[in-house]
């Protein structure tokens, strides 16, 4: 399995793949930051800032390049939809969880309560949520589309500002500052 890392608005990303497809994407919270950087954090929510196409990884690996430039592209506002082979690893029914997961548009969110729906058992809610949240596959798989019934911002593994930021960053309608 190849790895690497890289920088985006959100802190270190780190990714995970082999000739089968993309394993995991993930970015680091400041306890793994720590790990990588040998205990060196700034313990802001955002660990580094982002310069575009900023790299931690000296080489990135063959294998794990188009990724690399895809979530480029998307945290540039120049990509909607990803493209990889994706090989995450997890039970029959994560799996039918995650690629419902990839038909919820960009831009858009929907609920738990639908999403359950969508996959034909109402009362499977929080099984629905508790593969939501074990989606390996941060961004690509877009876990962070689904929200509360009550329009919340709800459990995130990334956090719940991260998800904010990932929703606003996606949304059609851009909020300009006041200030």
């Amino acid at each position: 399995m190849e790895t690497c890392y890289i920088n985006s608005p959100l802190g270190v990303t780190k990714i995970e793949g082999d000739e089968d497809g993309i394993i995991s994407i993930s970015v680091l919270n400041n306890n793994e930051l720590a790990d990588y950087n040998e205990g060196e954090t700034d313990n802001l929510s955002f660990p580094r800032k982002w310069e575009s196409k900023e790299k931690l990884t000296d080489i990135i690996p063959e294998i794990l390049q188009d990724c690399v430039y895809q979530l480029n592209e998307y945290f540039e506002g120049k990509r909607e939809y990803f493209s990889l082979k994706l090989n995450p690893q997890g039970t029959d029914f994560q799996q039918k969880v995650w690629k419902a997961l990839q038909t919820i548009p960009y831009g858009t969110t929907t609920t738990y309560l639908k999403l359950s729906q969508q996959l034909g058992d109402v009362k499977a809610i929080r099984a629905v949520a508790n593969a939501n949240g074990k989606n390996p596959l941060w961004i690509v798989i877009p876990c962070h589309r689904v929200i509360g019934s009550d329009g919340s911002l709800t459990g995130y593994a990334g956090g719940l500002h991260r998800k904010q930021w990932l929703l606003e960053h996606e949304s059609p309608y851009k909020q300009q500052s006041l200030f």
